[in-house]
């Protein structure tokens, strides 16, 4: 992914990037990397892939709530696609839709699964902990976006190497300077705070606008 992004947001995603900037002044140079994470992620989608994350403590919360914005309805209503509706309809004739069933994105959080967790923590260390799953799990054309309030995070950084070996695009999302992994990003959000709970703070102002701005790219304004 170029540092820039290369994949046109449309006008809905355009427009909530643009109000959000607008209320936010003290966020204003973190604009270019936030929408070159999400065309990237758009990019990605777009030829079949998927999003995963990764985080420690407080980080992992915020990535695991960065995939839930994602797979369901975060703010706009999401109709299921004619393609999609017509191939159940084809399969299962007559019987109904789950009740809410709605349109979703691929995403993944890589510190989801507690018995795998477990597992190579206690067999290979923990700094193998999303490593290991980014082996599994990362294709080529991913994105890893790794949340991280100093950057520092070794777990992190062996998973984003692990990712750009398997030919994926790394997102991070730090603090200010961006720590170790600014330099294996392909795209660094930086929180313009040190302090961690103030990163805090900041990043999921962030990552809420990088996923409402992907959901608006697919469903609109949400008006």
């Amino acid at each position: 992914m170029g540092r820039g992004g290369f994949f046109a947001l449309n006008s809905a995603a355009k427009a909530y990037v643009a109000d959000f900037y607008a209320r936010e002044d003290g966020l204003a140079d973190t604009r270019a990397a936030l929408e070159a994470a999400v065309t990237g992620t758009l990019e990605s989608y777009a030829k079949g892939g998927k999003l995963l994350t990764a985080g420690n403590g407080g980080s992992a919360a915020d990535a695991e709530h960065i995939t839930g914005e994602l797979l369901k309805s975060f703010r706009c209503r999401r109709p299921l696609s004619a393609a999609f509706a017509a191939e159940y309809e084809r399969l299962f004739g007559g019987e109904p839709l789950p009740a809410g069933l709605e349109g979703s994105l691929p995403a993944i959080f890589l510190g989801g699964n507690f018995a795998v967790a477990t597992a190579i923590v206690n067999d290979l260390g923990g700094e193998a902990l999303f490593a290991q799953q980014a082996m599994g799990l990362c294709a080529a054309g991913d994105v890893l976006l790794c949340v991280s309030t100093s950057g520092d995070a070794k777990p992190l950084l062996a998973a984003m190497r692990v990712a750009k070996a398997k030919r994926c695009t790394c997102v991070a999302l730090t603090g200010r300077g961006g720590g170790a992994m600014r330099a294996l990003a392909d795209v660094c959000i930086q929180a313009p705070a040190e302090e961690t709970y103030l990163v805090q703070e900041q990043h999921i102002k962030l990552y809420h606008t990088y996923c409402a701005a992907i959901e608006a790219h697919y469903w609109g304004s949400c008006q």
